[in-house]
């Protein structure tokens, strides 16, 4: 299965195109030196619109591969032939192949507050997505339902080095009463988009200041009630001793 790939397998090559995985690599008892390979075409821009390949080789002969899209086993030399024929009948084997395809991780998204990178706006948003795969992902940013197109920047897909990838989407703004601005995440493991909701109207540093002033006012009022309650004790002790 594809989740036994991922604990041998190590990334050999990435790009928004596709993707190569080195499956295993071994020596045959007569001295072949043998390759499988695990290949990921993008065909778009939809993440599910990719075809697998799994793709074995001798030394540096081509001996056999699977292809997603044909669900099928194609060999290329007198024992890749002979044993596509053999796994082409087995639905058991076709069916393991196929699911592959559509190996999905799920990221983890975290919307936080942080300080502006530049002095432009008061306020900074950022959405962090965490631990998915594959790599294709779209983040983007909605003021109000409508997609926001200026004063944001993102970092790129960032392999973690364990086929888990991150990304990280900043948003300056100045905050407007009443305004809801959210993060959108699509990913092929999402049956649809994930949004996170700000419902803050306002920063950190406002919601601070509100705190502060709010705890000032609990303490004058609590000081006051202790002042009224001592003079009052002292007007009536000393009411008593005349």
């Amino acid at each position: 299965s594809l989740l036994d790939l991922l604990c041998l397998c190590f990334s050999l090559h990435s790009s928004s195109l596709f993707q190569v995985f080195m499956h295993s690599c071994f020596f045959s008892p007569d001295g072949h030196f043998i390759t499988t390979l695990d290949l990921c075409y993008y065909r778009g821009e939809d993440p599910h619109d990719v075809e697998y390949i799994w793709r074995a080789i001798s030394d540096t002969v081509k001996v056999m591969e699977y292809n997603s899209t044909l669900n099928r086993f194609t060999g290329y030399t007198p024992t890749g032939k002979h044993k596509a024929e053999q796994f082409n009948a087995d639905p058991v084997v076709l069916a393991s192949f196929q699911t592959s395809l559509h190996f999905f991780l799920e990221p983890s998204v975290h919307l936080r507050s942080m300080t502006p990178h530049s002095d432009r706006h008061p306020s900074m948003l950022t959405c962090s997505v965490y631990k998915f795969y594959p790599k294709q992902i779209r983040v983007t940013w909605l003021r109000n339902g409508q997609e926001v197109t200026s004063n944001m920047t993102s970092s790129e897909e960032l392999a973690n080095g364990d086929w888990h990838y991150q990304i990280h989407s900043y948003l300056e703004y100045t905050p407007t009463p009443g305004e809801k601005i959210s993060c959108m995440v699509e990913h092929a493991s999402f049956t649809e988009p994930k949004i996170l909701h700000w419902d803050m109207s306002l920063p950190e540093s406002g919601r601070n200041k509100i705190a502060i002033g709010a705890s000032g006012l609990v303490l004058g009022v609590v000081f006051a009630a202790a002042g009224l309650l001592y003079y009052n004790r002292r007007t009536t002790t000393g009411g008593g001793g005349e």
